[in-house]
């Protein structure tokens, strides 16, 4: 999803899903094999039921097609974080200092794309993470995609 069209997405999205009593997570937009969806991530404090993804899905649908930001036809998704939980913005970054993530980037740093270590915070829009023992500071900017890792 191009960088304007997420903003714009997010702008639209966010008061009516924090409006319903909802966290808006984030949103991603991903095209495979001819099949388009939009995801939208939710949460709670108490967690995200079937019936909330619902209520959401309701109330964006229509808000999506009167603002017609994404052209051709795309399943919507509205879903729960979920254990490996998106990292979208720098506040989802503090917020889980001392977890594990996967993050990556969309061009390399340090020769590298990837990289799976402990957050260890943020500092300056740079993430900072440790992966086997040696530290990056990843500008956040150049972040393509973050995860959390699930820890058992």
């Amino acid at each position: 999803m191009p960088t304007s069209l997420k903003h714009e997405t997010w702008d639209v999205l966010q008061p009516t899903i924090e409006g319903l009593g909802y966290e808006f997570v984030g949103v991603e937009y991903v095209g495979q094999a001819g099949r388009n969806t939009l995801r939208i991530y939710i949460d709670t404090a108490a967690g995200v039921t079937l019936e909330d993804c619902e209520v959401v899905s309701h109330h964006i649908s229509g808000l999506l097609d009167v603002e017609d930001l994404i052209g051709g036809t795309y399943d919507l998704e509205v879903s729960s974080p979920g254990l490996d939980r998106p990292l979208f913005k720098i506040v989802d970054f503090e917020r889980f200092v001392g977890q594990r993530v996967k993050i990556r980037l969309a061009t390399p740093a340090d020769g590298r794309r990837n990289f799976a270590g402990q957050l260890l915070g943020v500092e300056n829009d740079h993430i900072c993470i440790e992966v086997d023992g040696q530290i990056f500071k990843l500008d956040y900017k150049q972040i393509e995609r973050a995860r959390l890792v699930p820890q058992y």
